[in-house]
């Protein structure tokens, strides 16, 4: 057998690339693996998306998520405002804005409707260099998913979508302390 044809065998998810779905087993609930199976998809393409970023550009996802919600808010967000966006704590949120005013990318102005309040904005510099940082991670995303038939693409988005609006609901009915009402699992 040639080398070649060796490799041709080899499985793009073998032991050292399957991550988390190697944790599931047959008899596990249907909910486990599709877990698993979501959080492997999302952790390999963030992975791919975190190296790229640090390769092409020198930053961090942390900072292209940052400007990515500045962007979207060209009049600026409060930091608390930012903070929740982001999902993570005020004290992160200080750090990169700290890095990125000393780079010319982020300014604090006063808030108008609040004189004691600081929003954060791109500066243009800080725009002009995400818009190139934006542009080049939509590529990679459309690289990523190059070669997957329109429909699956369209089905996957549909059913994620779904997904996401029940997940919602199920939110909504939660046990009044914000824990998630018991009930026993079905069909394993």
């Amino acid at each position: 057998m040639t080398a070649r044809r060796k490799t041709a065998l080899v499985s793009p998810l073998d032991d050292k690339r399957i991550g988390f779905e190697a944790r599931t087993l047959a008899r596990d609930h249907m909910a486990v693996k599709i877990w698993l199976r979501m959080l492997s998809c999302s952790t390999q393409i963030e992975r791919e998306i975190r190296n790229r970023l640090r390769q092409r550009f020198g930053t961090t996802l942390a900072r292209f998520d940052y400007l990515a919600q500045l962007e979207r808010h060209p009049e600026g967000l409060r930091m608390n405002a930012l903070s929740r966006y982001l999902m993570v704590t005020g004290g992160n949120v200080t750090g990169l804005t700290d890095q990125l005013v000393a780079e010319g990318w982020v300014e604090r102005v006063a808030d108008p409707a609040d004189r004691r309040s600081l929003i954060v904005r791109l500066t243009a510099e800080g725009r002009r260099e995400f818009t190139i940082m934006a542009t080049q991670h939509e590529a990679w995303l459309a690289e990523m998913f190059e070669g997957c038939e329109k429909g699956l693409k369209e089905s996957l988005f549909d059913m994620l979508g779904r997904l996401r609006v029940h997940l919602s609901e199920k939110e909504a009915v939660a046990a009044p302390d914000g824990a998630p009402a018991a009930k026993p699992l079905k069909g394993r």
